[in-house]
C-alpha cells in the first residue's frame, strides 16, 4: 500500500459503515491519522479497532452532523488535540424521503444532514486546513443524482446538486490558501444505505429496483465501497495536487 497520506490528519464523517468505513480504512492504510466520526459511536469504535488491528492510527468521535453544536465541538477538539487538519471528507448523507409529498420536518432534516452539515463543517475546518502547509483537501460525497435529476428523489437531487456547487465555489475561494475542493459522485454502491434508498416507497420490490438500475450501468454491476474509498484517497493525496473543483463520477459509466 502506498503511504500517500503519511503524517496527515483526516476527518471523515459517517465513517462507521459503508463508503465512510472503507475510506477510513484506506486513509489509515495510507498513513493518515483518521478521525472516525459517526452518529453511531459504537460503529465508529469498531472501525477504530479494525484500523488498530491493521497497524493504523485513528480515533472515534460520536457526532450528529445535523446538530451544529456537535459539529463545532468536533473541530474544537481537533484544534486542541492536533492543531491541524489536512483532509476533511464530508461524507455524511441520507436518502431522505422520495417524491414531493414531504413534511417540512422531513425536508429540513434531509437538508441539514446532506447540505448544511457540509457547509458548516467546512467553515469550522478552515482555520485548521490553512495550517496544512498547502496540503489541505476538502472532499464531498455527492451523487450521480446531483449531476442528473432523479425522477424519484427530487429532494435528494437538490441536496446533492447543491453539494457540487458548494464544492465548486470553495475550489475557487480557497485556492489562494492552497486548499483543494472536490466531490465524488457515486452511482449504486453496495452499502447498508442502498436498500434504504430503494425501499423508501411502501411495497417497493428492492431487488427489482436494483436490477433495473444496474441495467443502466455499462459495467453491469454495483460498486464496492472500497472503489469509492480509492477515489477519495486519490483526491486527498498529492497525486491530485493539480485537481480542484471537480465532480468525479465513480459510476461504472452510468453518466456516459
Amino acid at each position: 500500500m502506498l503511504k500517500r497520506l503519511q503524517g496527515r490528519v483526516a476527518l471523515i464523517t459517517a465513517a462507521g459503515s459503508g463508503m465512510g468505513q472503507a475510506s477510513a480504512l484506506r486513509f489509515a492504510a495510507e498513513g493518515a491519522h483518521v478521525i472516525v466520526s459517526d452518529l453511531d459511536e459504537a460503529a465508529a469504535k469498531r472501525v477504530v479497532s479494525q484500523i488498530a488491528s491493521e497497524g493504523g492510527s485513528s480515533e472515534a468521535v460520536a457526532c450528529d452532523v445535523g446538530e451544529i453544536a456537535q459539529l463545532r465541538q468536533v473541530f474544537d477538539d481537533i484544534e486542541r488535540d492536533h492543531g491541524v487538519l489536512h483532509v476533511l471528507f464530508n461524507h455524511a448523507g441520507i436518502p431522505g424521503p422520495a417524491g414531493l409529498d414531504i413534511e417540512p420536518e422531513e425536508w429540513e432534516h434531509a437538508v441539514n444532514v446532506n447540505l448544511r452539515s457540509a457547509f458548516y463543517a467546512t467553515r469550522y475546518a478552515l482555520p485548521l486546513l490553512r495550517k496544512a502547509d498547502g496540503k489541505g483537501s476538502v472532499i464531498f460525497t455527492s451523487s450521480v443524482s446531483g449531476i442528473v435529476g432523479s425522477p424519484f428523489s427530487p429532494l435528494y437531487s437538490m441536496t446533492k446538486g447543491g453539494i457540487i456547487l458548494l464544492m465548486k465555489a470553495l475550489a475557487v475561494s480557497l485556492a489562494p490558501d492552497a486548499i483543494r475542493s472536490n466531490a465524488i459522485c457515486p452511482a449504486m454502491v453496495e452499502t447498508p444505505m442502498l436498500s434504504e434508498f430503494f425501499g423508501r416507497d411502501s411495497g417497493a420490490n428492492i431487488d427489482d429496483l436494483k436490477s433495473g438500475y444496474m441495467a443502466s450501468v455499462p459495467l453491469g454491476r454495483v460498486a464496492a465501497p472500497e472503489e469509492v474509498a480509492s477515489a477519495a484517497a486519490f483526491l486527498a493525496s498529492d497525486d491530485a495536487s493539480w485537481i480542484t473543483g471537480v465532480a468525479l463520477p465513480v459510476d461504472g459509466g452510468f453518466l456516459a
